[in-house]
């Protein structure tokens, strides 16, 4: 098994497990860091604190309480980095898709947004989450939202020039090959300016490595060893076709202290479809 390949089946057992137990991907059981916190970890001057439930960690990252109550409890996991639907610019009647949309929440807030007239498709690999999300969407009456599997580093499986916006909440830096993914994204996407990528995702200041033959799965589930630097982040975009690239918002995740020593910064991206 190559070591891509080792990768990607940890992430799939990693987020499986989350969307049968409820358990955070932020919580300190990850082992990460000289304080023994997850990717998610922090002290007064960061995002986020560990022990968190995972409503609260939707908070910290940006998400406001009522909108919070207007979607499906059990879509709320807590593993997101930031609120790509805040930045999006979503309309009614737009076609939206979530890559990696796990239990649902960022599809379920595009979809109270796009109504009736508009459609929005989550995309993930983790059987687990897609019958989760399916479940909270039959239980709750949303009808205009589908839920589909996929790897966003082969093929989306999303037809070419036919989508509004692309959303991610914290899932680019889990793929191994993020110019494939994003090279994905720019296809789906409508050209001539119309559709766009709004993304919230982890950087840090000091990248791992190269390549992912001397990674731990483990770290990489967290967030942590996947991250690119910020320049390096925008470079892939950019590889992946997109020329207007611009960050929306940026935020401290954690300080070095307590991650390998290396600050962890959440950022909000936007390319659009030329």
């Amino acid at each position: 098994m190559s070591d891509s390949l080792k990768i990607k089946e940890k992430v799939k057992e990693r987020y499986g497990k989350i969307a049968l137990t409820g358990e955070s991907c932020c919580g300190p059981s990850d082992g990460i860091g000289s304080g023994g916190g997850g990717c998610c970890s922090g002290n007064d001057n960061t995002v986020l604190q560990p022990s968190q439930s995972a409503a609260q960690v939707a908070e910290l990252v940006g998400y406001d309480t009522k909108e919070l109550k207007s979607i499906p409890e059990a879509s709320i996991l807590g593993a997101g980095c930031g609120t790509p639907t805040k930045f999006a610019f979503i309309k009614e009647g737009d076609t939206v898709v979530d890559l990696g949309s796990g239990a649902g929440i960022d599809v379920f807030l595009a979809a109270n947004i796009v109504k009736d007239s508009g459609r929005v498709i989550g995309i993930d690999m983790t059987n687990e989450m897609l019958e989760k999300a399916s479940k909270n969407a039959a239980n709750n009456g949303y009808t205009n939202v589908e839920f589909r599997k996929g790897d966003i580093e082969e093929r989306i499986p999303v037809d070419s020039n036919s989508v509004d916006v692309v959303i991610s909440n914290c899932v680019i830096n889990l793929t191994t090959d993020k110019v494939k993914a994003f090279r994905e994204i720019y296809r789906i996407l409508k050209p001539n300016g119309i559709g766009r990528m709004v993304i919230s995702d982890l950087v840090t200041d000091k990248q791992i490595a190269e390549d992912v033959s001397s990674i731990d799965p483990e770290k990489w589930c967290s967030c942590i060893d996947g991250a690119l630097t910020k320049d390096n982040y925008i470079a892939s975009i950019k590889k992946g076709g997109f020329e207007n690239v611009e960050v929306l918002d940026e935020k401290i995740y954690t300080e070095g202290d307590q991650v390998d020593n290396r600050r962890i910064s959440s950022l909000v991206i936007k390319a659009v479809k030329d």
